[in-house]
């Protein structure tokens, strides 16, 4: 086809309606959840909307090829995100109750935990490890050289790649 004779782009109005069902419900046989299901539907198009916005959307010649794509990609943080969760709660059962953080307290760590999810996706996961374990454990470069298998020069390197990516992420 010519430029002229081409297909217009459809809007994402037009998308969402003719794709929001199915996207929804193949979300929902994966996670088991409706309301999890109707999210994830939610920020895909969301996702969809703030790359047409930013004008990095590409053509969408396979719409549901590209929602699939997006959808999964949500899908692997939200179970990231759960187990983060799930982490935190168990490690929260060990504590005695004296120290045990109050509802309140354990909302707000949970946020945080969840921001900090979501700041560092994107990176590596060796280089996601080496921040959260000299930030949260407070290891040294040497330490987390040793459990990563790696040099030390590596390991500054990821944290310089950690820092740069905190600092450029758009909050």
């Amino acid at each position: 086809m010519t430029e002229s004779t081409a297909a217009p782009e459809p809007s994402l109005s037009a998308l969402y309606q003719a794709h929001r069902g199915w996207l929804q419900g193949w979300l929902q046989r994966r996670l088991g959840d409706t309301w999890a299901a109707a999210d994830l539907t939610q920020d895909t198009f969301l996702r969809v909307l703030a790359a047409q916005q930013a004008r990095t959307l590409p053509s969408l010649r396979e719409p549901r090829a590209y929602l699939l794509t997006v959808g999964r990609r949500l899908l692997v943080n939200h179970y990231q995100r759960r187990s983060l969760e799930q982490a935190y709660l168990e490690d929260l059962r060990q504590l005695p109750e004296a120290q045990a953080a109050s509802p309140e307290q354990r909302w707000l760590l949970l946020e945080t935990l969840q921001a900090l999810d979501e700041l560092l996706d994107g990176l590596p996961r060796p280089v996601r490890q080496a921040f959260l374990w000299s930030q949260l454990e407070g290891l040294d470069y040497a330490s987390i050289a040793a459990r990563l298998r790696v040099s030390e020069r590596t390991v500054k390197r990821y944290m310089v790649r950690a820092y740069e990516h905190c600092l450029l992420v758009d909050l």
